[in-house]
């Protein structure tokens, strides 16, 4: 009976070390913790570009790695950039905001 539960908790401590190793993040590499906060932060920079009536949100492309947000599309005006912009960084969770956003 002793090898029994030694064995189960010498299979249970490496499925956790295994587990906890890969969701890690790295240099390179996002966890998952991380992977679910940069959707959640580009939903919210897509939902805050649609609610204002001077972003066109379907021109512009956003993308979130580590709270870092790039922002990229054409846009009428530069105005509508610098809005873009504006409106990213007022989002909870944002780090950084860069800009790839043309105009046409």
């Amino acid at each position: 009976m002793k090898i029994a539960q030694r064995l189960i908790t010498a299979t249970f401590a490496a499925a956790v070390a295994i587990t906890t190793v890969g969701c890690a993040s790295g240099p390179t590499a996002k966890s998952t913790g991380e992977y679910v906060d940069d959707a959640v932060i580009t939903t919210k920079v897509k939902a805050a570009f649609a609610a204002d009536p001077t972003v066109k949100a379907t021109e512009i492309n956003v993308e979130t790695y580590k709270g870092d947000v790039q922002l990229s599309g054409f846009v009428a005006e530069a105005g509508d950039a610098q809005k873009a912009v504006q409106i990213a960084r007022g989002v909870k969770g944002v780090t950084s905001v860069k800009n790839d956003i043309r105009v046409k």
